[in-house]
């Protein structure tokens, strides 16, 4: 069977339990929102015409407005503000069809379904990154809050906040990507299929 992440067609590529990812779960301070002052390299890439719409956007210098304008409230919490969505509640938690989870903020492809597995702790749980542990993908940082030292995740295109990793997943890397549904879109193996047999 052909892997979810083969179907795609885009450019390029500690704590344990349960209770790990909800006993955590508070709002951190945003970053501030002002754009990023204009490049001086000469070497600056321009935005050339085979690029999507996603990827000409400058993610990372949008107001905090802007989000607000491009996300519902759960998703700007969760994706800004670090916010956590209650375990259960998650449209993605039990789904199991093949397809690829993008980012809600910007559509950046961030977990295959054939790297999903079922962790019990009521938010969708992958093993590792669509693009592998060490991809360019999902990004990693230290999260103090709350007094304990976890590792968050974000996307590395628009820097939204995901949830966080642990070391209690399976094999054959032993980590769990424990992420909020509403940091995600997820995007149907069978509707890709179906678009490239129509071109």
């Amino acid at each position: 069977m052909t892997s979810p992440l083969a179907r795609r067609t885009f450019a390029g590529l500690a704590l344990t339990g349960a209770a790990a990812c909800a006993a955590f779960a508070v709002p951190l301070l945003a970053a501030d929102p002002s754009p990023a002052p204009p490049s001086d390299s000469a070497d600056a890439a321009e935005p050339s015409d085979d690029m999507s719409d996603d990827e000409k956007i400058d993610w990372k210098a949008l107001t905090e407005e802007q989000w607000k304008a491009r996300l519902t409230p759960q998703q700007f919490k969760i994706l800004r503000k670090h916010g956590t969505e209650r375990a259960g509640t998650g449209k993605y938690d039990k789904l199991k069809k093949e397809g690829v989870y993008d980012c809600a903020g910007c559509g950046q492809p961030l977990f295959a379904s054939d790297t999903k597995f079922e962790s019990g702790t009521g938010w969708p749980s992958f093993w590792q990154p669509v693009d592998g542990v060490k991809g360019e993908m999902v990004d990693e940082s230290i999260d103090r809050s709350w007094f304990v030292t976890r590792t968050e995740v974000h996307c590395s295109r628009c820097e939204g906040h995901l949830g966080h990793v642990f070391s209690d997943g399976p094999r054959p890397t032993g980590l769990r990507y424990c992420i909020n549904s509403a940091s995600l879109k997820f995007d149907p193996a069978e509707e890709k299929e179906k678009d490239a047999a129509e071109e």
